[in-house]
């Protein structure tokens, strides 16, 4: 029978799905401005609202598989919290059953695959004709993705349409009800669909060929086989999107289990208390809403205990980032300072890069190109977590070096240093608050906001390269001076913003709300470069030979 599987077009479709899935997570990181997050986050903030999210979405789009992908896609992007994106999940499970009543009562199935070749289509069409505008670029892309993984899908479907068509349900009967239970998982692993299944279960059902235990049974593996969806919507993806897929095996497998254990009271439910001993066609769509509907009402409070033990199950990898102080006793206050000093302008340049990237100024997070003290050329993903991560473990440094008797001297060393870490955290921390108000406005269609972020971006990028040329200038003079020049330039800059901003609101290029946005967003912006050049000053200075001080 495997002999009807038609590999080659099975492995592009799976390669076409991945594909679909890889871009769509990358094009909705890239549409993930304040009113994208907004509108997401409105909708998912609590499970309640995710669980709601999940099953209103299904209903419409008939497919647990195509919410439940993007419920990791949000994951992936940063976008949904596990917690939430398990709940998005879970009511997916329960949006499908609406397929199954729309089978046994209408006799069709709406097949969302059929918008495939329009979203690539269209979306494509976008790419071309739009490429000036980043945000409708982003939304060719996501639908071109979102038409890629059906396409996809649809693929790996057809590719065993003659296997399905072949498998011989007549023949399970004489091997008991377990049998259909796998055979339920089996088909829908391979045709990537429980929709498609339940179809070919209920017409079997219709004809006589399996009685209403057996279609029962392959309802249940069912939904247990199209995990695999997810499974494979995960491959190659961060943890917390392994863990949301994780959830969603969890929850089927869970659900049948439990189901299991009561299944003679649900049979007796639907066919002797619902009557539907004479309609098995809609006894098996009552019994997929039931199976559904307990195993919400068992799983949908445990969701923050299995949310904790999958980020067990699949930890986030996290990095080693100290570099300095994580070799040296802070029992030498003299050897302590050297290294803290060294360690909080690691953590400056790990910083102004994690922002360079956070604002694509670069391609990849290449993040400590400066040389260690072996010579060592260091690469590093570096998470805004690392980073806070980073600066606790300075201030506990710290607090173990006062514990030492220290020379007034020393302490007059190390308090500056400490202000200097605070600052750049601080920094960090608002270059990221206003990056979604930032990008908001350089997706707007005025010319003037484009080239106000335009201009944010080029003081970023003259802000790290200002941080690079320290790193790489031993000179302390010659630093002394350059950084007095960064700190007029960041004023300048500042001064020249504010200006231009009045001189178009005046001529009623802007009006009064997109001044006010920009103003409001380069108070912060010029506030933060300030932190960091004086957080530079302050590292700097701490350069002066012991005889100098």
């Amino acid at each position: 029978m495997f002999e009807l599987l038609d590999e080659w077009k099975f492995l592009a479709g799976l390669g076409i799905f991945l594909f679909g899935m890889f871009m769509m997570e990358e094009s909705i990181k890239l549409l993930s401005g304040r009113s994208f997050k907004v509108m997401i986050r409105r909708y998912t903030g609590t499970r309640i609202k995710g669980l709601m999210t999940g099953i209103i979405s299904t209903s419409i789009l008939q497919s647990s598989s195509a919410v439940s992908l993007m419920a990791l896609a949000f994951v992936g992007a940063g976008l949904v919290t596990l917690v939430n994106a398990i709940a998005v999940i879970i009511g997916a499970k329960l949006g499908t059953t609406i397929t199954a009543w729309i089978v046994a009562v209408f006799g069709f199935k709406f097949k969302i695959e059929a918008f495939a070749m329009p979203m690539i289509g269209i979306g494509g069409l976008g790419l071309i004709f739009l490429a000036k505008s980043y945000r409708y670029v982003n939304i060719s892309k996501l639908l071109v993705a979102f038409g890629f993984l059906f396409h996809g899908l649809d693929y790996m479907k057809s590719s065993v349409e003659d296997f399905a068509v072949a498998f011989d349900l007549s023949a399970l009967p004489d091997l008991g009800l377990w049998v259909y239970l796998l055979a339920g998982i089996l088909l829908t692993a391979i045709m990537q669909s429980s929709s498609a299944t339940i179809a070919v279960v209920l017409t079997t059902l219709f004809t006589g060929i399996i009685d209403f235990r057996a279609g029962a049974l392959m309802v249940m593996g069912a939904n247990i086989g199209t995990t695999v969806t997810i499974l494979l919507g995960s491959i190659g993806g961060i943890p917390a999107k392994k863990q949301a897929a994780a959830s969603s095996l969890i929850f089927s497998t869970g659900t049948a289990l439990v189901v299991l254990l009561i299944l003679p009271v649900i049979f007796w439910l639907v066919l002797d208390v619902f009557a539907f001993d004479d309609n098995a066609v809609l006894g098996v769509a009552l019994f997929h809403t039931i199976f559904n509907v307990i195993g919400v009402l068992v799983f949908f409070p445990l969701i923050p205990i299995i949310a904790h033990h999958l980020e067990r199950l699949f930890p986030e990898k996290k990095t080693v980032v100290t570099q300095y102080i994580i070799n040296t006793t802070p029992e030498v206050p003299e050897a302590a300072i050297v290294a803290l000093r060294k360690e909080i302008f690691h953590q400056m340049y790990l910083s102004i890069n994690y922002i360079a990237s956070k604002y694509r100024i670069e391609d990849k997070q290449q993040f400590t190109k400066k040389k260690n003290d072996n010579n060592l050329w260091m690469k590093r993903v570096i998470t805004y977590a690392d980073l806070e991560r980073l600066h606790a473990k300075i201030f506990a440094f710290y607090a173990q070096v006062q514990a030492y008797e220290l020379s007034e001297r020393e302490a007059m060393r190390m308090e500056p240093l400490m202000r200097a870490s605070r600052s750049i955290m601080n920094a960090t921390r608002n270059f990221c608050e206003i990056l979604d108000e930032i990008e908001d406005i350089g997706n707007d269609e005025k010319a003037f906001l484009v080239s106000a972020y335009k201009n944010f971006k080029d003081r970023l990028k003259h802000l790290k390269t200002a941080v690079e040329t320290v790193n790489e200038q031993p000179d302390f003079e010659k630093n002394r001076t350059f950084l007095q020049n960064c700190f007029e330039a960041v004023e300048k800059a500042d001064k020249n913003f504010i200006q231009t901003c009045s001189r178009s609101v005046t001529k009623g290029i802007i009006v009064e709300d997109e001044v006010t946005r920009l103003l409001m967003a380069n108070r912060l912006f010029t506030q933060s470069s300030r932190m960091l050049v004086l957080s530079m000053q302050s590292i700097t200075n701490n350069f002066i030979p012991q005889e100098n001080i």
